[in-house]
This record gives C-alpha cells, structure tokens and sequence, in this order.
C-alpha cells in the first residue's frame, strides 16, 4: 500500500480552508487538493476495519477517498470540530454504502439462483430454503456507527432535563440501550411534571438528535 503524507496540523488546516473558501478560484482548487491529499492517510486508516470484509484495499481506499472528498466539500469550521473528525464519520459511511449496495445486488443474485431440484423436479432455490439470515458484519458496523454516534449527541447536543427523559424514556444505561423503557407519565410523575410536558421535551431532544444524525450523514 502506498504511503500517505502527514496530516495537517490544526492552524495548516484552518488556513487552508479558509484558502479554500476564499474568493481566488485557483488558490481554492490547490487548498482543496492539499487538504484532500493530506487527509488520505485517514482514508487509509478507515478502510483498514473493513479488510475482512471480502474488498481489495485498494477498492477499500478508492472508495472511502469519495468519502474524504465529500467531506471537504461540505465541512462547515464554524461547527466547531476539526476536518478530520467529520471526514472520518463520511468516509466511514461512503464504505457502508458502497457495502449495502453490493450486498443488495449480491442477495438479489444468490438468493434466487438455482441449487437443486425437489422430488417432482421443480427447481430450487436459496431463498426456498432459507429459513433466516445469517449475521451480517457490515449491518453491524453500521449499527454500531449509529449507536456510537447517538450517544455522544445525547451528551453533547441535549441539555440536563432533555438527557434525563430521553435515556428513561429509551431505557439507556451507561452508553447502551439494555435498560427498561419508562412511560411518558412515569417519568412525568417521576420528576413531578405533566405526561404533556415530557411529551414536549422528548420531542424536541429528538429533533435535535435527527438533526445531528442528518449531518453525520446518517439518518
């Protein structure tokens, strides 16, 4: 595999999209370049999780570069994060997409291909026998994203009462949801409030954590 360059520091990186989002169109296109170019190393990285996952590095690295190239397209620094964290979350998810795509083409194939013929001699396929799927890695990875990603928003995005409903009403414990789910108004007779006002609350932590999801480009 090839070598990558070194990252960007912090303050060669807040130059560089500041460059980029200038008004000179060609010192825009070269930041552009250099800050794709220095992140490849991070692609590189990424793709690394999905090695057993029957793909070419290299196909891995292709791939996961579209995702990088996304990512300094729409980065916003005024969010607050650094380029690199929000181009991992979208090389991450091109994988997975590229991934749910070739497996939706491939169960499509295999299912219905033929392994045999009954008694009678009609023909058989897959999908007559197959009883229930078998665990699959990519939907897992992609769950844990999801999981991941929803648990740090909860932290950072909702404030105290929001944090409080949201993980009784959804039964989370520490960082995972294997607790037991709460009704609106026990919580609401729990921390003496209305069921009406829970409800109110617990819809707009929601939104908020659609709305992160929707820019982690997963929801």
């Amino acid at each position: 595999m090839k070598t990558f360059e070194q990252p960007l520091s912090a303050k060669e990186e807040t130059a560089y999209l500041e460059i980029m989002n200038g008004g000179d169109l060609e010192a825009a296109h070269k930041a552009r370049q250099i800050l794709i170019e220095r992140n490849l190393r991070l692609v590189a990285h990424v793709s690394k999780k999905y090695m057993g996952c029957g793909e070419d590095m290299e196909d891995l690295i292709s791939i996961g570069t579209i995702g990088l190239i996304k990512a300094v397209n729409t980065f916003k620094a005024e969010k607050g994060s650094r380029l690199a964290t929000y181009a991992a979350k979208c090389i991450d998810n091109e994988l997975l997409m590229m991934f749910r795509a070739r497996k939706k083409v491939t169960r499509e194939i295999s299912l219905y291909e033929p392994i045999g013929t009954d008694k009678e001699g009609n023909e058989i396929n897959l999908i007559d026998v197959c009883e229930q799927e078998q665990r699959d890695v990519v939907e897992d990875m992609d769950m844990l994203a999801k999981m991941k990603c929803l648990s740090s928003l909860i932290e950072e995005r909702l404030d105290d009462r929001e944090r409080e409903i949201i993980k009784m009403r959804y039964g989370m414990l520490g960082k995972s949801f294997t607790g037991e789910e709460m009704t609106q108004r026990d919580i609401g007779n729990l921390l003496g409030i209305s069921r009406s006002y829970v409800s109110r609350i617990e819809k707009k932590a929601l939104s908020k954590l659609k709305e992160g999801l929707a820019e982690a480009n997963l929801y």
